[in-house]
């Protein structure tokens, strides 16, 4: 066996452990919660936990704890040691109770009202469907996380239940179709990851970065990404040694990550995983983030996974490649070679067409952050206008159906570029859109709208429940049919007839595409306190309740926690901004204007020259007194922000008008840096870190 296939899920107690540690017929019961939703009984928990607490012991682990993912939007761990008294001494022990419930203080995590302080209890309970691993010397085994009264608190508990609705929906549909052995239908995501590195000595001379993750100053470099020559370029030996270690780290823990390069902008990357079941993807993603940021720092760098770390560049994205697999390995999104003939895959492509029209609202408050708003829109990123991207041939397809006529089949054409040497082979029927939110790239959907440092629980909670949904109501129809062929045909006709104004293939960012999108009809929700109420409509409420996934104070207690978290997060931008103004920048360019001054009035003294100095000075001056303005006007809007705490109404306030003052202190600043001397300015610039 080669070193890396040994290196490959060394720290994870994972089926091949599992069915070399336990017995027949306890490893025989794991694999039924695991593939059929089956309960464990506290006798297989103790087992499992004997050995799974053996394996951790051989590998150097010494404690355990269980490993949530609470509404933070990152994992949280209390770890406890193995160490139990015996005698003079101890041994080591870990029960079937410890394995499968654990307690935490649910009154210090957000829970949207639904804790209170001295309501503290709360259970992180075992997700068997998800390995438990080896961290930091440390058993980390997956859970979810709910309160006293039985409320979730976490991101894994909602998206387990929409896995189980759309499991439930699939298999109506597939057993319409003949299909009887299925015995489970499993949502399968591979979620790319960009982030940028940056020297640690300059990270931490910038206090924005430290406090905020993005920078809440900077003028533009001379060059930035214009030359695109960093996409996919010779990867830097620095940040290549980063990559390989980061590799190392995740294969150990199981994690399948698979291609690496340079992304688009000067100091950014990317790492894309090969797919795997929605539930593990979500914690590989989490571990993912975690060891960038480890890894990292070992190689004296920083990790930014924020959204917008450096205006006028491209930002952050996590694209999320969502499909459907059957528990015997077909994928349900392949529309095969003769798409016009699948009516079960154009079944499922009209169900989702369907959801994505019909709640369109929750994709985009899948992806509301406050990071986020600054990346929707830009050049890299598609705008916040929902649209589905089918290409010519899928297009074509549902459109001669809606129609009544038979597809025309594209013929399948050479690739030929004038060289001989070079292979040829058959062209894709139809090109690939970067600019949409939401493409399928032929077997999959690219749901390209998720922040880079998002968990991708929220955006696939959303997709699994809404295409649930829509599946539900094709299974209703289906189930009481008398002509089951031509009602399907009738079904996925009238359903793209009626949805289809979600569908575009065209420029996302194009100008034009937004008047469009509204004479559509189309929601453009374009910042999050905008998007925010669409949480708690009834229709969404109903929705959530339908397919048990949230109840009506789950759904509230979230919408209460992403418009704190929103308000929160630009109090703690406008103050840093604040302080970096009053105690670094401004005097900063007063310390320059000075010497400035002290020059112009020796040259007066010797000559009658100097308008050039005298130019600059009053530049400079102007900048310090519009600074000094800009800053009072902030904390007048923050004090008065503060008094409205962190509803919706505040949210609001944050966005149109301490954004706006926070836009023109910037535009201040980063003036008063082109003109400030180098020697001078207090903080690293976007050319140094860059580059």
């Amino acid at each position: 066996m080669n070193q890396i296939s040994e290196l490959f899920g060394s720290m994870v107690f994972n089926d091949r452990e599992m069915q070399a540690r336990l017995p027949k017929e306890t490893y025989e019961a794991v694999r039924r919660t695991v593939e059929e939703g089956k309960s464990l009984d506290s006798a297989v928990a103790k087992t499992v936990a004997t050995a799974m607490k053996d394996w951790a012991v051989e590998n150097g682990a010494t404690h355990f704890t269980h490993w949530f993912q609470p509404m933070t939007g990152i994992t949280a761990e209390k770890h406890d040691s193995f160490i139990a008294p015996k005698g003079d001494g101890v041994i080591m022990e870990f029960s079937g109770k410890e394995l499968l419930k654990g307690e935490s203080d649910a009154s210090s995590f957000p829970s949207g009202g639904l804790r209170t302080t001295f309501e503290a209890r709360g259970y992180t309970a075992w997700d068997p469907t998800s390995y438990a691993f080896i961290k930091d010397n440390t058993l980390c085994i997956p859970t979810a996380f709910y309160a006293y009264n039985g409320e979730c608190l976490d991101k894994k508990t909602p998206l387990l239940r929409s896995m189980e609705a759309i499991n439930r929906q699939a298999k109506r549909i597939l057993r319409l179709f003949g299909d009887t052995e299925t015995k489970r239908v499993t949502p399968t995501v591979g979620a790319e990851q960009e982030y940028f590195l940056i020297d640690k000595e300059m990270f931490q001379k910038r206090r924005d970065l430290v406090f905020t993750g993005r920078t809440l100053f900077g003028a533009k470099p001379p060059k930035g990404q214009e030359m695109d020559d960093h996409y996919f370029g010779t990867i830097k030996p620095r940040v290549l040694a980063f990559m390989k270690d980061l590799d190392r780290e995740l294969w150990k823990l199981g994690v399948l990550a698979k291609t690496e390069h340079n992304e688009a902008a000067p100091s950014q990357h990317e790492l894309a995983p090969v797919f795997t079941s929605v539930n593990t993807a979500t914690d590989h993603n989490q571990l993912t983030m975690e060891m960038m940021k480890k890894v990292a720092e070992k190689h004296g760098m920083v990790c930014l996974l924020h959204e917008k770390p450096f205006r006028g560049v491209n930002g952050s994205g996590k694209h999320n490649n969502w499909s459907l697999s059957t528990s015997g390995g077909e994928n349900l999104l392949n529309p095969g070679k003769a798409p016009q003939d699948n009516k079960r895959f154009l079944l499922f492509l009209a169900a989702i067409i369907k959801a994505v029209d019909e709640y369109q609202d929750l994709l985009r408050l899948s992806v509301a952050t406050a990071g986020n708003d600054h990346r929707l829109g830009a050049a890299e990123a598609p705008p916040a206008i929902l649209s589905i991207f089918l290409g010519d041939e899928l297009t074509g397809v549902l459109d001669a159906m809606e129609a009544g006529k038979a597809y025309d089949e594209q013929e399948k054409e050479m690739m030929a570029v004038g060289v001989r040497v070079l292979p040829e082979f058959a062209k894709d029927t139809t090109d690939r859109n970067r600019t949409s939110p939401l493409a399928f790239t032929g077997n999959k959907f690219e749901f390209r709208m998720v922040g880079s440092s998002a968990s991708i629980a929220e955006a696939n909670i959303i997709l699994n429940t809404i295409v649930a949904d829509a599946l539900s109501v094709f299974a209703d129809t289906l189930e009481e049919s008398k002509h089951f062929e031509s009602d399907v045909d009738e079904l996925i006709r009238t359903t793209y007839a009626a949805h289809k104004r979600i569908v575009f293939n065209g420029d996302n960012y194009a100008a034009e595409w937004e008047n469009e999108a509204a004479v559509r009809g189309l929601l453009n929700l374009r910042t999050t306190p905008e998007a925010l109420p669409y949480l708690v409509s009834e229709k969404n409420l109903h929705l959530f309740e339908r397919h048990h996934i949230f109840t009506k104070d789950e759904l509230l207690s979230r919408y209460e926690i992403q418009t704190e978290e929103y308000c929160k997060t630009l109090h703690i931008e406008a103050l840093t901004m604040l302080e970096m103004t009053n105690r670094t920048i401004l005097p900063a360019i007063e310390a320059y204007a000075k010497v400035v001054a002290e020059n112009f009035e020796a040259r007066k003294r010797v000559s009658k020259g100097g308008q050039g100095t005298k130019l600059l000075l009053e530049n400079l001056y102007g900048v310090i007194d519009t600074l000094y303005a800009k800053s009072a006007d902030l904390s007048e809007l923050l004090a008065e922000a503060e008094k409205m705490g962190s509803g919706q109404k505040a949210a609001v306030f944050y966005k149109d008008f301490v954004c706006r003052a926070m836009d023109e202190i910037r535009l201040a600043a980063d003036r008063g840096e082109t003109l400030t001397g180098g020697d001078f300015w207090p903080f690293p610039t976007y050319a140094q870190m860059l580059f």
